[in-house]
């Protein structure tokens, strides 16, 4: 029934996710954090820690490599806003994707604007992985499409039945990704999502302050928006299937995160558009061929 009433009305959850988005992308994180050292032995952190992390930033003095810096990372986080706000206002989905790629270019150019070797190499990885990730985003965008007849997002979580039916390879396509985007081993090329890695942590490294916070703070967003992307493949017409499915994944990134190591970029890019072309692209030649 929320579920229902929050649907039906877009301003409402654009708004919604805007003010909680945060507080739930905080706990999740607190929740993955609490397994990743439970199952490394550890008793780990408290769950709202990732939330006394960024309060703790945004009272540290903020020192910046060059002023451009913090433009860059403030665009970044309105883009992200952006692209939250579109999606779960139920506008096209393209213009959400375009919205995301633009929000990572303002990351990258951050990136690039502190002059810093492992910065530079952190937003030459970033690129690769926004590469790597892009064709299968449009794809299920396509998909999405095909099944729905309709671009944008609430015509396509109303639809009759889930997507999902019509779209398995597509819909795993999306999930093996997601690792990439969710910046989980063995996939965290540019950066990682640990905490204990914020002296050293590629594209961030030269981030300290409020423009650290503004980028943590971005992550939680687009971390409740990527979930709600792959709700999308089950929509109002398995809302309980989706919520479940999505519990399993994200757990079992978890798990994925613990039990590899890193791998090459050379890796990334191959077997992402591998997936892409053998799971996205047949699902929708066998979508049109139905």
């Amino acid at each position: 029934m929320v579920l229902e009433i929050i649907t039906g009305l877009p301003f409402i959850s654009a708004v919604l996710f805007v003010i909680f988005a945060p507080f739930v992308g905080a706990i999740i994180t607190g929740l993955d954090r609490k397994l990743t050292a439970r199952m490394q032995g550890r008793v780990g952190p408290p769950v709202l820690q990732p939330l006394y992390d960024i309060f703790k930033l945004f009272e540290k003095e903020n020192l910046v490599v060059h002023r451009s810096q913090n433009f860059w990372i403030f665009s970044y986080l309105v883009f992200i806003l952006v692209t939250g706000v579109l999606f779960f206002a139920g506008s096209d989905i393209l213009l959400v994707i375009f919205a995301l790629t633009l929000a990572h270019v303002f990351l990258i150019l951050g990136a690039y604007s502190a002059g810093s070797p492992y910065a530079h190499i952190g937003a030459e990885r970033e690129l690769i992985q926004l590469m790597a990730v892009e064709p299968m985003i449009i794809i299920a965008a396509v998909g999405l499409y095909e099944v729905t007849n309709s671009f944008d997002t609430l015509a396509i979580v109303q639809n009759a039945f889930a997507p999902v039916i019509l779209l398995p390879g597509v819909f795993l396509g999306m999930v093996y990704i997601l690792t990439v985007k969710l910046r989980k081993s063995p996939f965290d090329l540019s950066t990682s999502h640990h905490a204990h890695q914020e002296l050293v942590k590629g594209l961030t490294t030269e981030f300290s302050g409020s423009t650290l916070g503004m980028t943590e703070i971005a992550h939680l967003y687009e971390l409740v928006f990527l979930l709600g992307f792959l709700f999308l493949f089950f929509g109002m017409a398995a809302p309980l299937i989706g919520i479940l499915v999505l519990i399993i994944i994200y757990f079992f990134e978890i798990y994925v995160d613990n039990a590899t190591s890193r791998v090459k970029w050379q890796f990334v890019l191959k077997s992402c558009w591998a997936f892409t072309a053998v799971l996205g692209v047949l699902n929708l030649f066998a979508l049109y061929l139905i």
